[in-house]
């Protein structure tokens, strides 16, 4: 049975989620900076239509990256040292956003609606939700969002309007956040995609374990400014 969601801040148990569909685990609530905020501490986040009331999730097993296991195509790798693009952090969190939202081939609508792109915007102005772009001649051309607490960076969404686009973004990502020393990317449930850049899967189990060991403290509130990185 799914549960109702009445305080501002508190979940049921992670445990309680549905094997099927997989994870869901409440119904209801808002999308707040402290709901929000409370959910991926114990690595819950929301996903739903526009129409429909907001979902949470805790998905089992849950797919993660973790950033010294990252692989990177001899042919991805060419294309960073083709050196022919730009890499920012933070500069057009809500463009992003946006683009990500945009139709895909195959796909019907997009969870990433109005009140989601409020919602994380919010984050992003308190400095704990960040974009990672690739530019190319000025042009934004792909990118990735998602939120940073504690040495975990939750993913969110990506994409791509040239070939490697997202790829270029998430590689640098990841490199930065080794240099600041996190431990754990989300990458919520697994794709073909993400597996061919290293991530895997884990049990929730392990998962929310690693969550409270990583995820400690107030969190400071600042917009990114990545080092750049050269990929050898």
């Amino acid at each position: 049975m799914i549960s109702g969601i009445s305080s501002p801040t508190l979940f049921p148990p992670v445990e309680n989620a549905l094997t099927e569909p997989n994870g869901l685990l409440a119904v209801g609530g808002d999308l707040s900076p402290q709901r929000l905020l409370a959910a991926y501490r114990k690595g819950i986040f929301p996903w739903f239509n526009e129409d429909d009331p907001i979902l949470w999730w805790s998905p089992d097993p849950r797919m993660v990256l973790f950033p010294a296991e990252i692989k990177i195509s001899r042919s991805l790798r060419k294309t960073l040292k083709k050196d022919h693009y730009h890499i920012y952090a933070d500069r057009s969190f809500t463009k992003v956003m946006e683009a990500c939202a945009a139709p895909r081939e195959g796909q019907a609508g997009t969870w990433i609606h109005p009140q989601m792109i409020a919602a994380y915007s919010a984050l992003h102005e308190m400095g704990l939700a960040h974009s990672v772009e690739t530019w190319i001649d000025g042009e934004l051309v792909g990118g990735l969002y998602g939120v940073a607490l504690g040495k975990v960076f939750f993913g969110e969404s990506m994409f791509s309007r040239q070939p490697d686009a997202s790829k270029i973004a998430f590689v640098h990502l990841v490199k930065q956040l080794q240099y600041w020393e996190y431990c754990m990317i989300d990458c919520q449930v697994r794709t073909s995609h993400l597996a061919s850049l290293g991530a895997r899967e884990i049990s929730r189990t392990e998962f929310s374990q690693k969550l409270d060991a990583l995820i400690t403290g107030i969190e400071p509130s600042k917009k990114w400014n990545f080092v750049r990185t050269r990929i050898e």
